[in-house]
């Protein structure tokens, strides 16, 4: 026989009650505050991605500006990748402990000051410094973007909206490069005006988000909390112990979380951080035609929509692995052409298959959590995962620096670079880490995560996420929505509640 994850990649049928709702039925009940914190989340998501870019689409202008060679301008992506685990921890902590709303508003507030300064730095060590700080601000926007729109959709909706949700990161990449391409070669400040223009759209999402309400899930666990005279002391001591508690059972499940970013993050930064110099070096494009293919590339952000879409039906996991084997298939297309048509092409396959596996992540990663933490365990792993791929750029600029080619221009024989190569090794080599580490994964498709406890309620540490509403017995589902109880539900109840199902 199959081993169980390869029987187990497919996941069982959800099951059909009164309550069960089609897709369409569920999107057109969404209330506007629903779809409002949806696209606040996306927002956020969208602006994490723009201000990161600002730096990989200004590699050239940077060499100019400071003097340095692609090594070192790519240290600042390194250090901003290296510190954004710490974001996601602080960010995270205060998000699952004090609810959605402000610890997102005052991270993107955050990342719009570094942003708007790192547009006025003279020397490259002020460059690196901001950018470093800034690793800490953009580390928090994951995990609090994707906690925001998920846990206020119903179960139908979360595989789509996962693809949408994860796509931002596409289409901040996306005006990104517009900006780059049309704003940034008529304005005698240059790269500064990609830098300022990214910092007032985060602001502008930042306003956004102050503007709506707290997360209803929030919302109810406080006034429970309220009715029961509990004090701020008492819930953050609370917190702290369930913490412990969560760390202690689900260890292991933290070390797989951390894995499979780390094979994410390295597949999504091999693929686009020197993309546009690896045009320009190794192939002769001009930085035109090269910000032109970034775009096309990025064109293809509805392959984490469909592949999001398909994961409700499919299951998360095999989602993932159809994704990835496209990657895989592509490669040479993404290596071999020497004309743009061929090397565009090949930027649309190959980003097709990663936006599409990077589409499933945010509900699967929210579903594998320990619901109360969900805020905080995605974006741990994801920052720690990108903190362990943050050398991918110098990888492959090292890469480069020992593995040469040769090219015509200005009709003379160049040596350059063989980025080709470098990053057709690194991505097939990812590609082939991140499909094991999938299939051998865990999936807890459908997760009902909204009804759990909260960080700050006893027993949150223990929980865990409901496959399906109906496996819960009526009186404890209950007592647990009970926004007035008085009191945690204890083991006894539980065990009385499952007992009085039973028979």
């Amino acid at each position: 026989m199959a081993p169980y994850f390869l029987r187990n990649l497919v996941p069982r049928r959800e099951k059909k009650t009164a309550s069960t709702k089609s897709l369409l039925t569920a999107l057109s009940e969404l209330t506007w505050v629903q779809w409002a914190m949806f696209w606040s989340g996306w927002l956020a998501w969208t602006c994490d991605a723009i201000d990161f870019f600002s730096v990989s689409l200004s590699v050239t202008n940077l060499q100019i500006q400071f003097n340095r060679s692609t090594h070192d301008i790519t240290t600042a992506i390194t250090l901003t990748l290296l510190f954004r685990s710490l974001g996601a921890v602080i960010f995270g902590v205060l998000s699952d402990r004090f609810g959605r709303k402000w610890p997102l508003v005052g991270n993107l507030v955050l990342v719009s000051i570094l942003e708007l300064g790192a547009g006025f730095v003279q020397t490259f060590q002020q460059f690196l410094a901001l950018r470093s700080l800034f690793g800490i601000g953009m580390g928090g926007i994951w995990g609090l973007a994707v906690a925001t729109a998920m846990e206020n959709l119903p179960v139908e909706t979360r595989g789509l909206a996962s693809g949408f949700l994860q796509q931002g990161y596409a289409v901040g990449y996306l005006i990104a490069a517009v900006i780059n391409l049309f704003l940034v070669p008529e304005t005698k400040e240059s790269w500064r005006s990609l830098f300022w223009c990214a910092a007032g759209i985060s602001m502008f999402a930042a306003v956004l988000r102050a503007v709506l309400p707290e997360s209803e899930v929030f919302l109810k666990a406080k006034e429970a909390q309220r009715l029961r005279g509990e004090s701020t002391t008492s819930k953050t001591r609370v917190f702290i112990h369930e913490t412990g508690v969560m760390l202690k059972k689900h260890w292991l499940l933290c070390i797989y979380a951390i894995l499979l970013m780390t094979g994410f993050n390295f597949l999504s930064h091999g693929s686009q951080d020197l993309y546009p110099t690896y045009l320009q070096t190794s192939k002769g494009f001009s930085s035109h035609d090269a910000t032109v293919a970034t775009i096309i590339g990025n064109c293809v952000r509805y392959g984490g929509v469909v592949a999001g879409y398909f994961s409700q039906y499919i299951g998360r996991r095999l989602a993932i692995v159809v994704c990835i084997i496209i990657i895989g298939a592509f490669i040479p297309l993404w290596i071999i052409p020497t004309s743009f048509a061929g090397l565009a092409a090949g930027a649309f396959c190959i980003q097709f298959g990663v936006q599409g596996a990077w589409g499933v992540i945010p509900i699967q990663l929210s579903e594998m959590s320990p619901p109360a933490f969900r805020a905080t365990f995605p974006g741990v792993a994801y920052q720690i995962g990108n903190m362990v791929s943050s050398a991918s750029a110098q990888i492959e600029a090292t890469g480069g620096d020992n593995l040469k080619t040769t090219i015509i221009k200005n009709g003379k024989p160049t040596i350059v670079p063989d980025y080709a190569t470098v990053q057709g090794i690194l991505i097939g080599v990812v590609s082939a880490f991140v499909l094991f580490i999938t299939i051998i994964g865990p999936e807890n498709h459908g997760s009902h995560f909204e009804r759990a406890k909260t960080a700050f309620e006893q027993g949150a540490g223990e929980e865990e996420a409901h496959a399906d509403e109906e496996d819960e017995p009526q009186e404890l589902r209950s007592a647990t929505d009970s926004v007035d109880a008085k009191r945690p539900i204890s083991l006894e109840e539980k065990e009385k509640a499952t007992t009085s199902e039973s028979v």
